[in-house]
């Protein structure tokens, strides 16, 4: 069996039930674990900006002209010939598109099987861990995997009271245009003892206005910038504390804001968004021992 992945998240889960040895090529954004670093990359962007604004206007750019954010090399995907690609339908700018795929694929003599991993809640990525695991030939190593998951993710609900409401909570996934992280996100901070009513468990990520933040009374504010590691997050930041909406916010004038490495965390519906959820749950519960020593994360001071 021959893999090619081309969605961050399944490499994360392929390598999570232990059948990294098939990998025999992947996208440029697959990059964890370290072990894969080694394996041909296939896949490329058509944008290079880092301002918050500036990438907004080069991704509609790419889109508008070609139809994609990304590149496939078919002459390197031919010659390593995989037996399977791993594909998505979720999120055009955030991996190639299985349509891409699907066209590039058409022209090998011997067309991949395509699979799609593509979850949009917490129960899906578990429906995707046996599927994966079924596709590759490693039923049993992903039912362990899964069950292992799933313990984590109602273990770490045990310490939330159900009874009580907890902190409004929001995600912010982009800062220029305003995005509120959707899919599996809202689930994940009401697990973890938050509310939110801007967006429904399931849905796409949205824009939303600064008066939408402002009614909701936001207590609790995580700043995770999509595909953005922490380190690179402050225009984000400086974007947002540039408004006038800003220091309106109660999480803000409470001091409860914080910025969290957006290429680990919430964007990838993988084996590392559960300890994500540890950590949310540790951080809205004021349960400092919970937060995992892997999940890269920071204050954001009020002023």
């Amino acid at each position: 069996m021959r893999v090619a992945s081309l969605v961050p998240s399944a490499t994360e889960l392929l390598c999570a039930i232990g059948a990294d040895d098939l990998l025999v090529a992947r996208s440029h954004e697959c990059d964890w674990p370290a072990a894969i670093a080694h394996v041909p990359v296939l896949t490329r962007a058509r944008t290079s900006a880092t301002a918050p604004d500036a990438v907004d206007g080069e991704v509609r750019k790419a889109m508008d002209e070609h139809g994609s954010l990304y590149e496939l090399d078919t002459a390197a995907l031919r010659a390593y010939a995989p037996d399977i690609v791993l594909v998505q339908d979720t999120c055009s700018v955030c991996s190639i598109d299985r349509p891409s795929v699907e066209a590039a694929c058409a022209d090998l003599d011997t067309p991949p099987t395509l699979v799609t991993v593509d979850p949009h809640s917490v129960e899906a990525i578990f429906d995707a861990i046996l599927h994966l695991g079924e596709a590759v030939g490693r039923a049993d190593a992903a039912r362990r995997t899964m069950v292992d998951l799933r313990a984590n993710w109602w273990d770490t609900q045990d310490v939330v009271n159900p009874y009580l409401d907890g902190p409004r909570t929001l995600v912010i996934e982009w800062s220029n245009p305003l995005y509120v992280a959707g899919h599996w996100t809202p689930q994940l901070i009401q697990a973890a003892g938050g509310q939110q009513t801007l967006i429904k468990a399931g849905n796409p990520s949205r824009i939303v206005n600064p008066e939408d933040l402002l009614a909701e009374q936001v207590e609790r504010l995580v700043i995770a910038p999509c595909g953005v590691p922490l380190h690179q997050a402050q225009p984000h930041i400086d974007a947002l504390r540039a408004t006038p909406w800003w220091p309106l916010l109660p999480a803000v004038q409470e001091g409860h804001v914080v910025v969290v490495d957006g290429v680990s965390s919430f964007s990838r519906p993988g084996p590392r968004l559960f300890q994500t959820h540890q950590w949310l749950t540790g951080w809205l519960q004021d349960r400092p021992a919970m937060v995992p020593a892997e999940v890269s994360w920071a204050h954001v001071p009020s002023s």
